[in-house]
């Protein structure tokens, strides 16, 4: 990242040392430990300072060229310059680019496209789905009727173990006629085939939604195959691998613009958050060059160093490997005792970020697990390679073997500072600590 940074951006924020301390203890944080969960990404300077702007400062409730304020003239043309570089990254007919999260383009698309209790074919949560894909504990839940597929239960011994179902997708499609099909995971780290999506919806008459989350910056990239072409309707975040702001936005073809849009605004929120959606439009330039898909290939090419190295550590990667940025790991072979909670807490404290995570068929709860969740976005941006991810590994599997031992995780604590500190994601810190 060779953004010229600004040493006096944060200035202002010694005024409020409270503050400052907290962001600079942040600062120290994300530099001084390996950043390893996979939905999280360390943005550009650009993308900073376009979400610090004056234009937080302007409320405008409704779509460019058709707001409830006055002053839109500039912001019209912010969003506008959002939409039409967001549609360009992925060939799509309209994009909406103001919810604020993934979650919430999730609900606009249900609120869209369905009435009440109506049934939605989704990937079950403890096998790689989302929480707003049906689980209890969403909204999403109450108001229409989920019905689930999976993956296939592991064998070591198939190719095929441990990846969708689709004979599964299609029985259940037939038998529960669902008006929407969902495709896309929160935790899968294999291509989702949604040709093969979109030839059961068509066989039962459902519409098809996309959740491309986490994979949407490998698709802009170019080495994960797009959605868009199969798809009535592809969600995403724009945070993940592709390195924008916090946020969500949502593809659709021209049929069901007016609905989508509808459903954001007044369905769902209210005034955009335009200096995010400012960030956004500078990512979705950054996404478009070469030097972003040169990224995406370095990202997916580390996760799978970062997953062969895990296994020789005699952690298994559930499905064998990875084709996207994001391994999900079964702690069981490594140690039946150890649970994703434990070693999520371990590896805290040796500087090792990732979060804790069911695998499927898992027999523990989703606050204990059986496994873990990594992902390779965030420190192939700060400029790791192959080596740096065996490191990695080796870091976390002695830090796990280790786990009783405060001298030795002492040692590996300095280890992952000294390898941070050789990969800073900042290289000058002043712009995002105050001066």
């Amino acid at each position: 990242m060779d953004e010229t940074v600004n040493p006096s951006r944060l200035a202002s924020l010694a005024g409020d040392p409270e503050v400052a301390s907290l962001v600079e203890q942040e600062f120290d944080r994300q530099s001084r430990s390996l950043q390893l969960i996979a939905s999280e990404n360390f943005t550009s300077e650009a993308v900073l300072e376009a979400t610090g702007t004056v234009l937080t400062n302007k409320y405008s409730e409704g779509y460019p060229h058709r707001r409830y304020y006055g002053g839109n003239r500039v912001i019209d043309e912010v969003e506008d310059l959002a939409r039409n570089r967001l549609a360009a990254l992925f060939g799509a007919d309209h994009a909406n680019v103001q919810p604020h999260a993934g979650a919430a383009a999730n609900l606009a698309v249900y609120q869209a496209l369905l009435d009440p209790g109506d049934t939605v074919l989704a990937m079950r949560l403890d096998h790689g789905g989302h929480l707003t894909h049906g689980s209890p504990a969403s909204i999403t839940s109450k108001f229409w009727r989920f019905v689930d597929y999976g993956v296939t239960p592991r064998d070591d011994e198939s190719p095929s173990s441990e990846r969708i179902d689709f004979d599964e997708v299609r029985d259940r499609a037939k038998s529960e006629r669902p008006r929407l099909i969902v495709a896309g995971a929160t935790a899968y780290p294999r291509v989702i085939d949604a040709e093969q999506f979109r030839e059961i919806a068509d066989e039962v008459g459902a519409l098809l939604m996309f959740d491309m989350a986490h994979v949407a910056g490998l698709v802009a990239g170019g080495v994960h195959p797009s959605p868009v072409p199969h798809a009535d309707v592809v969600t995403l975040t724009t945070h993940k691998t592709l390195r924008g702001p916090r946020g969500g936005a949502i593809l659709s073809c021209a049929e069901h613009a007016k609905a989508i849009d509808s459903a954001v605004f007044p369905g769902l929120q209210g005034g955009p958050l335009e200096h995010v959606i400012a960030a956004k439009a500078v990512a979705f330039k950054e996404a478009a060059t070469p030097a972003f898909a040169q990224y995406a290939r370095d990202v997916v090419a580390n996760a799978a160093v970062l997953g062969a190295a895990l296994a020789d550590e005699g952690i298994r990667p559930v499905t064998g490997g990875t084709d996207n940025h994001l391994l999900l790991v079964d702690l069981r072979d490594f140690d039946p005792k150890l649970t994703g909670k434990e070693a999520q807490e371990v590896l805290d404290l040796a500087g090792i970020t990732l979060n804790r995570n069911q695998i499927p068929g898992d027999p523990r709860s989703p606050f204990v697990t059986s496994g873990l969740r990594l992902g390779s976005a965030a420190e192939t941006t700060a400029g790791m390679g192959a080596d740096e991810m065996r490191e990695i590994a080796s870091l976390l599997g002695r830090s796990l073997r280790n786990r009783g031992d405060a001298a030795a995780q002492d040692v590996i604590r300095d280890r992952v500072r000294t390898l941070c500190g050789a990969f800073p994601p900042y290289p000058d810190p002043r712009g995002v600590r105050p001066a």
